[in-house]
């Protein structure tokens, strides 16, 4: 098993709104960046667990556990004209950019960027480093356990 932090800008898709999700699961759309494509096609596996995070918002940070629930498949909105995330060079047989589905495995307290920075048994994951705006990451099982004691979800 693999753990991953994925982020969401909360107006595109909020923690709250994987709750009123059916099955309180939603595909990962929308990822643009070559290495968080490639995490998604190519490392998750259905079970992986997942750091749900916010960003770009008043108080970015992690907001729950999920879990991928899906293998990787095409995302459909590079097909659309009309979405944000539209891709003229995407074909329906040979894609460019693929998602899976995320599942809700329950809200926790919300740990913000802030704390997190401010934890040094955690100081080493890589959402921290300088410079890093990759919208997926691995987390270390280290990291992952360490964090879920800090959440209080052990």
């Amino acid at each position: 098993m693999a753990y991953w932090l994925m982020k969401s800008e909360p107006e595109e898709c909020s923690i709250d709104d994987v709750v009123r999700a059916p099955s309180q699961t939603v595909p990962w759309i929308g990822v643009r960046g070559w290495q968080a494509r490639n995490f998604m096609r190519n490392d998750m596996r259905i079970g992986d667990g997942v750091l749900f995070y916010h960003s770009s918002c008043a108080v970015p940070g992690i907001y729950g556990l999920a879990e991928v629930a899906s293998e990787p498949y095409p995302d459909e909105t590079q097909f659309d004209p009309a979405s944000p995330y539209y891709d003229e060079k995407s074909k329906h047989d040979k894609p460019r950019w693929y998602l899976v589905d995320v599942k809700l495995v329950r809200k926790t307290r919300v740990m913000p960027l802030a704390e997190m920075r401010n934890t040094p048994s955690i100081a080493s994951m890589q959402v921290l480093r300088r410079g890093n705006r990759l919208s997926i990451t691995p987390v270390t099982p280290e990291e992952w356990d360490e964090l879920l004691r800090l959440l209080g979800t052990e």
